[in-house]
């Protein structure tokens, strides 16, 4: 069976950032969607910012079993209406939701866990990230060693304003010195929600063998089962079946 993706994308710096541009002609999002779909159980489409929309109607997120997330500069662009329908897409219909590096400060984001979000951070061509796995077995870091690096990335640091994740499958090592939470879990409602942390845009993350990994992992893991159907509204007496 199948499982149908959107990749969202704000999909901004790739039309005013030349560095950006060339690192990802075709956007961030495709350079995701673009190894997903190399995946045959995966039915891969994509969706930005500037499209109707937000690129997320209802028949779109209707059609969508996990969505992916990456935001940044445009944050509040996002209309409401959008944010409200993704959230009730995750919260009562078990739409799985990865959000990706900056998106951590999306209105989407913040609107599920209820805290701010915020984080130290420093981009610094120079910084190296380590990310060692820390909830080894677990579906998200298949195929992972214990950990693995990339040479350059932004640092995030903590404190981490979340809630407690159910899950924290990563953290990461700074040459800085500073350490972060970058994989974590929670469920909300009927749907479960993942956070990953590498991917700022100007430097290659989206072509990381390991990135990749773990991101194909954690579409796979977010997926609905139907484990989690929520069924509300008047029941009458006698209803339970008899066996």
């Amino acid at each position: 069976m199948s499982i149908r993706v959107t990749v969202w994308h704000e999909y901004r710096h790739e039309k005013t950032n030349p560095v950006v541009a060339k690192l990802y002609p075709q956007g961030i999002h495709e350079a995701i969607a673009g190894h997903l779909r190399k995946n045959k159980v995966f039915n891969v489409s994509t969706a930005t910012l500037d499209e109707p929309q937000a690129g997320l109607t209802d028949e779109k997120l209707a059609n969508t079993d996990v969505l992916t997330w990456w935001g940044h500069t445009a944050h509040g662009d996002v209309p409401d209406a959008v944010v409200d329908r993704v959230c009730e897409r995750v919260t009562q219909h078990g739409m799985g939701l990865l959000v990706l590096h900056s998106g951590h400060f999306s209105k989407v984001f913040k609107k599920l866990m209820g805290t701010s979000c915020d984080l130290k951070w420093r981009e610094d061509p120079t910084e190296r990230e380590i990310l060692w796995v820390t909830r080894p077995g677990h579906p998200i870091v298949q195929g992972i060693d214990d950990h693995f690096i990339l040479d350059h990335e932004e640092m995030y640091g903590e404190f981490f304003d979340i809630p407690e994740p159910e899950t924290v499958y990563l953290i990461s090592s700074f040459s800085g010195g500073e350490v972060f939470r970058s994989g974590c879990t929670w469920t909300r409602g009927a749907g479960k929600i993942v956070y990953f942390r590498p991917g700022h845009e100007t430097f290659p993350t989206y072509y990381d063998a390991n990135v990749l990994k773990v991101i194909e992992n954690a579409v796979k893991w977010a997926a609905p089962t139907g484990e989690n159907v929520l069924k509300f509204g008047n029941r009458k007496r006698g209803w339970v079946e008899k066996t």
